[in-house]
């Protein structure tokens, strides 16, 4: 199942989690849905929804509040993307202005922090206390690995171990809780639940891998963001973190002083050069193959079905979506 295959089988669902979408965002103050229309359009492909609508799926739940909930999701995501581009100072997402860049960080900062505390009050109302508990711990996670990651910007002396540690934050989170409220949806026991869960978790965790490995692969046009915008930000990933493994000594403390510069892009045909050298892109390929492995192997005791096959799907989906 290719995953147009698998959008296409949530076709219908998906179409009402966008109309929720665009509820959560519904107040008097009308620059939140002028600003969440701008986000809405930009493109997204609402996969974090998509994976609470499966996890339900192959859960055996057959209510509607699916459809809350994947709205709920998506717009604790979006905070937390209008929060790291003023974070970030970015001025381009998925191709388009980001919303900072036309309204300001102020309004922008606000803005997210009303679709947080909307998002789980609505969470709230689902009247179900796991499931509350769920969203809240990602939702604590998330800003953990936002401040992590500031904690270890420009730092060379970062481990493999903690840049798993913040993107298993900032994005693993998320998408765990999203298929694990699927699960207590549909009322599966813990062991499932978990197993679930650690699919999200994982199948997250190489979301992210994906996407720091395409930064020193893609241009513009393919990610939205320009080549190298990581090591710009001062953003040490994967594939930096195994260049700076292998490298000899002269290497070594060229490749931090050019981290360190002013303008570390500046020196982004040097890393290239580098990485290809010692094939860090490669390792960090293999090292997500793994998790991806082991992601797929937590969805062992779910019997055959769609819902199993469409995650599935989205698990080498992860891993190949540059490609």
């Amino acid at each position: 199942m290719s995953l147009q295959q698998v959008f296409e089988l949530y076709e219908d669902r998906l179409r009402l989690v966008e109309i929720k979408i665009r509820e959560l965002f519904s107040t008097k103050a009308s620059i939140i849905p002028l600003i969440g229309d701008h986000i809405t359009s930009s493109g997204g492909k609402r996969l974090r929804p998509l994976f609470h609508l499966i996890s339900a799926d192959i859960s055996g739940y057959t209510g509607d509040a699916d459809i809350d909930i994947a709205g709920i999701i998506e717009s604790i995501h979006t905070a937390s993307l209008l929060h790291d581009d003023v974070v970030d100072m970015a001025d381009v997402r998925r191709g388009k202005p980001t919303a900072n860049s036309i309204w300001g960080n102020q309004i922008v900062v606000l803005v997210g922090d009303f679709l947080y505390s909307n998002a789980l009050r609505n969470a709230v109302m689902q009247k179900d206390q796991r499931i509350m508990e769920t969203l809240s711990d990602a939702t604590t996670r998330m800003t953990e690995g936002e401040l992590l990651q500031l904690n270890r910007i420009g730092d060379p002396d970062i481990t493999e171990e903690e840049y798993i540690e913040i993107i298993s934050a900032k994005t693993g989170a998320l998408i765990s809780a999203a298929c694990r409220v699927g699960a207590i949806l549909g009322g599966l026991p813990r062991e499932l639940e978990q197993a679930l869960g650690d699919f999200g978790m994982k199948t997250g965790i190489v979301f992210q891998m994906a996407d720091d490995i395409l930064d020193y692969m893609a241009d513009e046009g393919e990610l939205g963001k320009k080549l190298g915008k990581d090591l710009e930000e001062g953003k040490i990933t994967l594939p930096l973190l195994y260049l700076l493994k292998k490298a000899d000594k002269g290497e070594f403390l060229e490749i931090k002083k050019l981290i360190k510069d002013d303008n570390p892009a500046e020196g982004i045909g040097r890393i290239l050069s580098l990485l290809k050298k010692y094939r860090s892109i490669e390792e960090s390929v293999r090292k997500a193959e793994t998790l991806v492995k082991e992601a797929t192997d937590s969805l062992a005791p779910f019997p055959e079905s769609p819902a199993k096959e469409a995650l599935l799907a989205i698990a080498e989906y992860s891993l190949h979506r540059g490609k």
